[in-house]
């Protein structure tokens, strides 16, 4: 929760700029392993960033994954993507924010701290802040308010210093009609796709260069590793069965989590946006409040509200008939949550204006304040107590195995005494494990690491606990040809087959080339003529790969034929420019200064990046690699 309430505290530029530095602290590095401190991750400028900072951040950059993923982060993932040395540099760009900001003269007071503590919702009562609710949050989170607002102090720190920098983007004219000549270039395209799969029969077999080609891809159909196992689990459910939970209990739990308990007032509204652009012209401005004037007569009239967000409303709600669902106060614009709040069920409002534009909101339904009682969450708090305990005796109960298993000497010994089950395998491979380990990706992973002879440590399961012991293992083997032939057969077609139409779509790119006139070679049958496309048209019907679209783009004007196919996948695209447009420049003024604000805040986020890396530059950066290994 209180990651949640630091993100509150920075602005979106901050946290849209952790993607796009962090790629450069990945290729850039950060220094070499000059000393072995152990609970040191980096140094910047002989600051130092601590194991336990990098590890919180580690583990909340997992966590984040596995939401991704739906709870469980697939295997070589997180080391395939360079995720140890991703945290580190979005910690080393943080401390260098911070340590620019000091160079530079920012400041951040107590009272903006204060100010900004206050701001978060999860604070308040009643739309204020409480500070014994403050407390006991950060009490919960073991966490000290001292701490909490370094971190937040910090954290508008760099927020001000991105801001300093940032604030020197600007976007002249002629790069905005520069902008609108590139994206707005219109192009129509005639193609015709060879596809490897028309020259398959082509293709004919010989052994002696089967067995050629074979040899050169051998490893390719190298058998999977196999272990063997024995292993102990021990499961929660098995422990809770046992554990009684006192009424003493249930009730000291509930007053000290009574602020979970509690849901403040809710409304459940709808809303129409018409949409003004702070920056718009006054015409602009005018012709729209009259728009929202005749939507909000129609409303007032009785027309059905959701059907009149669907036709009019110019926000993202739109498609479901403006419908905001239940939010609490505090949690829209002010303007919003003040009419919101002052409304009764079947409302319609006059006009709220926000920095949005113009909304017209329909009260729907009011959910009162409600803080649950001891008895209605009695039964969740039990067996949330009773999962803890289970938890904590097992751990014991698979601690005591493991020790008397190394008292034992082996597993094997340990398990002639019967107190727990000891189950065992035949061979089986990463992919095809036993059906009681299907989808154990912890167990699996921690029982294809070990080396044959060699028993884990505790293996910490979502559902318990395990003790693995591999009995062996069957190394990956090498086959032969005739063991795989029928697959190797299958392969080399296909490669083979993809050859041919590479070589096909040269030989009549060439022609094309040479007749000026694609069908003339392809046959006007086997065309495909695209309607006219931008860069950032979608696919569609007719429309051909980004791939073929981009490529076609950046084709000279002068020319209508390629050089080159254009290969997607397997196939080859073969295509003629049969008629290019140049870019018109946009004429809606609420347009107009949306993409200006996008081109500034790219703009923004790249004199941030540069200046960075100018810091870094004059910086004495250090990593201990031993920690990211």
């Amino acid at each position: 929760m209180l990651s949640v309430l630091r993100k509150q505290a920075q602005s979106t530029l901050i946290q849209g700029l952790v993607v796009l530095i962090a790629v450069v602290f990945i290729f850039w590095g950060v220094g070499s392993n000059m000393n072995n401190n152990r609970n040191t991750v980096a140094t910047v400028n002989g600051k130092e960033i601590t194991f336990q900072d990098y590890q919180r951040a580690y583990d909340q950059a997992v966590d984040k994954l596995q939401r991704q993923f739906g709870g469980q982060v697939p295997p070589g993932l997180l080391k395939g993507m360079g995720l140890k040395h991703q945290v580190v540099g979005q910690l080393v760009q943080a401390e260098l924010l911070r340590q620019g900001g000091e160079k530079m003269g920012v400041v951040v007071s107590d009272f903006a701290v204060q100010h900004e503590v206050e701001k978060m919702s999860a604070f308040q009562e009643n739309g204020h802040f409480n500070l014994d609710r403050y407390k006991a949050i950060l009490r919960r989170n073991r966490m000290t308010p001292t701490g909490f607002e370094l971190g937040i102090k910090a954290d508008l720190q760099r927020q001000r210093v991105v801001d300093a920098v940032g604030g020197f983007a600007g976007i002249p004219e002629n790069m905005l009609q520069d902008w609108y000549a590139f994206t707005n270039e219109e192009i129509k395209l005639a193609y015709f796709i060879v596809k490897p799969e028309d020259y398959e029969k082509k293709v004919v077999i010989d052994d002696t260069e089967l067995a050629t080609w074979f040899e050169k891809n051998r490893e390719k159909y190298k058998s999977d590793p196999e272990v063997k196992l024995s292993y102990l689990l021990f499961r929660y459910d098995t422990d809770s069965q046992d554990v009684q939970v006192s009424d003493e209990e249930l009730r000291q739990r509930y007053e000290s989590e009574l602020d979970s308990f509690h849901r403040p007032e809710q409304r459940h509204a709808r809303h129409i946006l018409i949409k003004v652009a702070e920056t718009a012209d006054d015409a602009t401005k005018a012709a729209q409040k009259k728009k929202a004037m005749e939507v909000l007569a129609k409303a007032k009239q009785g027309k059905d509200f959701a059907t009149l967000a669907s036709q009019f409303s110019e926000g993202p709600t739109r498609e479901n008939g403006g419908d905001l669902g239940f939010f609490s106060k505090g949690q829209m614009v002010p303007a919003f949550d003040e009419a919101v709040f002052s409304m009764q069920p079947g409302d319609i409002s006059n006009l709220v204006k926000t920095k949005f534009g113009y909304h017209i909101i329909k009260l729907e339904e009011i959910r009162p304040e409600l803080t649950r009682s001891f008895e209605q969450v009695k039964d969740s708090l039990a067996a949330s107590i009773k999962k803890e305990k289970a938890r904590s005796l097992t751990f014991k109960r698979a601690s005591k195995a493991y020790e008397d298993i190394m008292r034992a000497g082996s597993l094997d010994k340990y398990s002639q005494s019967g107190v727990e089950k000891v189950f065992k395998t035949e061979f089986f491979t990463r992919k095809a494990p036993p059906a009681l380990l299907a989808k154990k990706n912890k167990f699996l992973n921690e029982a294809f690491a070990l080396k044959k002879g060699e028993l884990s440590s505790l293996v910490d399961l979502d559902t318990g606990y395990a003790i693995i012991f591999v009995s062996d293992i069957k190394e990956p083997a090498l086959p032969v040809l005739q063991e795989v032939r029928e697959r190797a057969v299958a392969d080399y077609t296909h490669e083979m087959s993809v050859k041919l139409a590479a070589g096909a779509a040269e030989e009549l790119l060439s022609r094309a080339r040479q007749q000026g006139d694609l069908a003339k070679v392809a046959g006007k049958n086997s065309i495909v003529q695209t309607p006219l496309l931008q860069r950032t048209s979608s696919a569609g019907k007719d429309a051909p790969p980004s791939l073929v679209l981009a490529d076609g783009f950046k084709l000279p004007w002068k020319d209508k034929i390629p050089a080159k196919a254009v290969k997607v996948g397997t196939d080859f695209y073969l295509y003629q420019v049969i008629d290019r447009r140049p870019g018109q420049e946009e004429a809606d003024a609420v347009k107009r200064e949306k993409v200006r604000k996008q081109l500034q805040q790219f703009r923004r986020n790249e004199l941030v990046a540069t200046w960075l890396s100018r810091v870094q530059e004059q910086s004495k950066l250090w990593t201990n690699k031993t920690l990211l290994q």
